[in-house]
């Protein structure tokens, strides 16, 4: 009976502490961006840390202040200089915008010959221009999130350098698995963060020189300094590059440039919205030894749970999803075919 009492407090607590756990999950989400960036960098940072601080004796908190700025600088520096960049062009663009318009009639015009789709009507148009406005709230907005989750991700950062010996004993001691499982996990996710933490930005970085090698093509002014937005914004997934060469395209079509505005959409829809896929599937092997199938479907899974840090964790998630397997098949079922 006693036994039977035990079972059932057990089970009333496991109830209360999930149900805790999905409160505080369902309301820190929002965060969850910063969260897996704090990870991703302590992963990143982590032997550096211990090595500085075990081995030569320096203070924790100065030394992880000090990653944290270095960190802080590798983000900022380029985000910093792309606005710097950019915004003349953006207060330009929005000073003509009867220009704009004419691009974006004559860019319809093109996709309408090409595929007997009208993409933007008079009515979208002019319903477009009306509801410029708009979105410059929700521009905010997002960049307000951003730097949101910029400020919580070092904070937790901070505290993970400082108490990264406790808080990962205390990991290990409640992962149910033995010694030698809990070092495959640790081994898969070091060997996968920092696969992809080199990975895209050397992706970016192609997908900024093919753009580059583009604009020079098709005669843009300033060629270097565009490849560079793009290798910038392909950070951002899906959309991030056409945020540069769609304006460009309709920038072109606005000046009556046609041939090079076609040659330039032609250019950036085959080539620079292509690359980063062939270079991601490649580059990922080469670095981290991934499947090709883990990365693009990893990338597909992890971008609709994590956003912006799904590049990162989502083929993270197809290789625990492997690694638990074979960890199950290693502790159970061999054990279950040789029972002592």
């Amino acid at each position: 009976m006693t036994q039977f009492n035990n079972r059932i407090r057990q089970v009333v607590l496991l109830l209360v502490i999930a149900f805790l756990a999905f409160l505080i999950i369902k309301e820190l989400y929002v965060f969850l961006p910063g969260l897996m960036g704090a990870l991703t960098f302590y992963i990143l940072g982590r032997e550096r840390y211990f090595g500085l601080t075990e081995k030569r004796g320096w203070k924790p908190g100065l030394t992880a202040m000090l990653l944290i700025v270095v960190f802080l600088l590798l983000i900022a520096a380029p985000l910093y200089y792309s606005v710097l960049l950019i915004s003349p062009k953006v207060d330009a663009l929005l000073s003509h915008t009867d220009e704009l318009l004419v691009g974006l009639q004559a860019l319809s015009d093109k996709i309408k010959s090409i595929t007997g789709e009208e993409i933007f009507s008079p009515n979208n148009i002019s319903s477009f221009q009306s509801n410029l406005a708009n979105y410059i709230p929700t521009f905010l907005n997002s960049s307000a999130m951003i730097v949101s989750n910029m400020m919580v991700m070092f904070f937790v950062l901070y505290f993970m350098l400082t108490g990264g010996r406790i808080m990962e004993d205390s990991v290990r001691k409640f992962i149910p698995l033995h010694q030698e499982s809990v070092v495959a996990l640790a081994h898969e996710t070091k060997h996968m963060v920092k696969a992809n933490a080199i990975g895209i930005p050397l992706i970016s970085m192609v997908q900024g020189l093919f753009a580059w090698g583009g604009y020079m093509i098709f005669g843009l002014e300033d060629p270097l300094m565009w490849g560079f937005l793009t290798g910038v914004f392909a950070f951002f997934p899906i959309i991030g590059t056409m945020m540069i060469w769609v304006p460009l395209v309709i920038f072109l079509y606005s000046k009556g440039l046609n041939g090079p505005a076609s040659g330039l959409l032609f250019y950036s829809l085959v080539v620079t919205g292509n690359v980063d896929y062939l270079a991601r599937i490649t580059l990922m092997r080469k670095i981290g030894n991934v499947h090709p199938l883990v990365t693009v479907f990893g990338v597909i899974v992890g971008l609709q749970l994590f956003g912006f840090m799904g590049f990162i964790f989502g083929p993270l998630v197809f290789s625990y999803a492997i690694i638990l397997i074979k960890i199950y098949a290693h502790e159970f079922v061999d054990q279950s075919k040789n029972p002592i």
